[in-house]
Parts: C-alpha cells; sequence; structure tokens
C-alpha cells in the first residue's frame, strides 16, 4: 500500500478544517511546493539565460478608471520566443494586473492572484479592498524573491477602480512593486518592463489628469509603440500579422478588454500617424 494513501477516499484533514481566507497561505502549509518561488534551482544557475521574458506594460489613470495595456512580445536572449504573449489580465471584478519579468513564473502568479482574491471573497463573503489587494501582491511578489535572485524575476503593475476610496482620492489607482516586494502607489500613471523608460518618457509629454479612457487608450497605445521604437525587447503593432497590444480597462463598471476590432483600429490610426510623422 502506498505511503500516505487513505482509502476511505477522504480529503486530507487540512482541507476540511477552518482555515484561513488566504489562498496563498493556504497553499504554503498544504503544498509549498506548488508556490512559484519555492521550486528548488541547481546552485549556481542563472535561469534567466533560458526563459523567455515579457515586456512592456503601462497603466493610466483616467476620469472613469484606469486602463491598463501591455505589448505581446517574450524574448530569450536575441530571440523572439512569442510574438503574441498575453501579459495584462483581470485580476477580479475592478482590477487589473500586468507582469513584467519571466513569463512562465509571471502567468503563474497572476492565476495564483486571482484565486487568492476569489477565495478570500467565498471565505469572507466581501471582497478585500484595493489595498489589501495590492497588499496582497506584494507579499507574493516577496515569495518569489530567491528565485528572482537566480534569475526568475517577475515584477507586476496592479491597477484598478476603488469601490471606496478615501476621501480626496481618485477612484482609479495604479500600484507598482519591486522584485523584493515593495509597494508603490503611483499618481496619473506608470509603465515597467524594459521598455518602460521609453513609455512613460512619451506618457510625461501627453498625459493630462482627468484623461477620457478613449483618449488615455490612444495614449496607451501610442507609449508602447515609442518603447517598441527604442527597445528590442517591445513588440510594437504588427500589421502583418494583425498582432496588435491587449489594452483592458477597469472601471465602475467592471473591466472590460477592447475587442480585436477596436483595437485593430487605434493601432492602424498610431501607425498612420506615425507615417507622417515618425517622432509623435
Amino acid at each position: 500500500m502506498a505511503t500516505g494513501f487513505d482509502p476511505s477516499g477522504r480529503l486530507p484533514d487540512f482541507f476540511l478544517n477552518t482555515g484561513t481566507s488566504s489562498f496563498t497561505q493556504f497553499l504554503s502549509a498544504a503544498h509549498p511546493e506548488l508556490l512559484p518561488g519555492r521550486r528548488p534551482l541547481p546552485p549556481g544557475l542563472n535561469a534567466g539565460d533560458v526563459a523567455p521574458h515579457g515586456t512592456t506594460i503601462v497603466a493610466i489613470a483616467t476620469a472613469e478608471g484606469v486602463v491598463m495595456a501591455g505589448d505581446r512580445r517574450a524574448t530569450m536572449g536575441n530571440l523572439i520566443a512569442s510574438r503574441d504573449i498575453k501579459k495584462v489580465h483581470p485580476a477580479d471584478a475592478y482590477s487589473l494586473i500586468g507582469i513584467a519579468g519571466t513569463a512562465g513564473i509571471g502567468i503563474e502568479l497572476i492565476r495564483l492572484f486571482q484565486v487568492e482574491l476569489e477565495h478570500y471573497e467565498k471565505t469572507e463573503g466581501a471582497m478585500l479592498s484595493l489595498d489589501g489587494k495590492a497588499n496582497r501582491l506584494a507579499a507574493m511578489v516577496r515569495g518569489n524573491l530567491g528565485a528572482a535572485m537566480q534569475g526568475l524575476a517577475v515584477v507586476p503593475l496592479f491597477a484598478g477602480f476603488d469601490l471606496a476610496p478615501a476621501e480626496g482620492v481618485h477612484a482609479g489607482r495604479i500600484f507598482s512593486f519591486d522584485v523584493a516586494g515593495g509597494l508603490y502607489e503611483e499618481t496619473g500613471y506608470e509603465a515597467i518592463g524594459s521598455g518602460s523608460l521609453f513609455a512613460k518618457s512619451a506618457l510625461k509629454k501627453k498625459y493630462r489628469t482627468g484623461v477620457s479612457t478613449e483618449d488615455a487608450i490612444r495614449l496607451a497605445v501610442e507609449a508602447l509603440y515609442d518603447a517598441a521604437d527604442d527597445d528590442t525587447a517591445t513588440g510594437g503593432p504588427d500589421l502583418t500579422r494583425k498582432i496588435f497590444p491587449v489594452v483592458m480597462t477597469a472601471t465602475a463598471n467592471g473591466t472590460h478588454r477592447l475587442s480585436d476590432e477596436d483595437i485593430t483600429a487605434v493601432a492602424e490610426q498610431v501607425v498612420t500617424g506615425r507615417m507622417e510623422n515618425p517622432g509623435g
């Protein structure tokens, strides 16, 4: 008989006992080896050299909430590992998450974070505050520090619509993180990834407080175009293959991903404009 096998077919006790509202904490007790940052790596290995990396993500606060957009390229050294990776996802009904860094770990982190928020809501019967969500994500990034030191770093960008903002705080809020799990709230806009310097430089010139969601979508695509123009790891609009950035919004009506038709129209307008004025 296999060791630990229960012929009754009952689930182990830790599945049945009253536990924590944090799914990540539950997983660390039940099966810690399943957490992204807990997998052992060979000593001295710089795993970042052999794993695809994703960039660039931008987020913009608007009059109605937030807009987040990400390019579609993943690179592995000097090679393009993927041309159509999706790096921007809904975290829950009112928030968005995008990732830069090791693509595989990042996608796994997004899925774990989505389950974390859903688990809390089902356990507590209420949704976490936007600050609470950002703090939970910071703890998860911190848990990946060991792997990050061996080249498997992931840095997320988190944004959402705050259903209960403090007085004087705008409902559309953006949070950035460092590799050690440091949490920082940003004002107006933010970008992460290897093309972030160029994306933020583009937004710095054109962003205005209270921008509409429609205008922010155009700004986000423009910023990613500028990032791709100067950063080889960032992919710009690909008119030949019909591959365009993933753009999502979070407002009082929830999260929404722009349809292929809508983002194609915006991307084609941006490319046409740059044919006449390459510098934007």
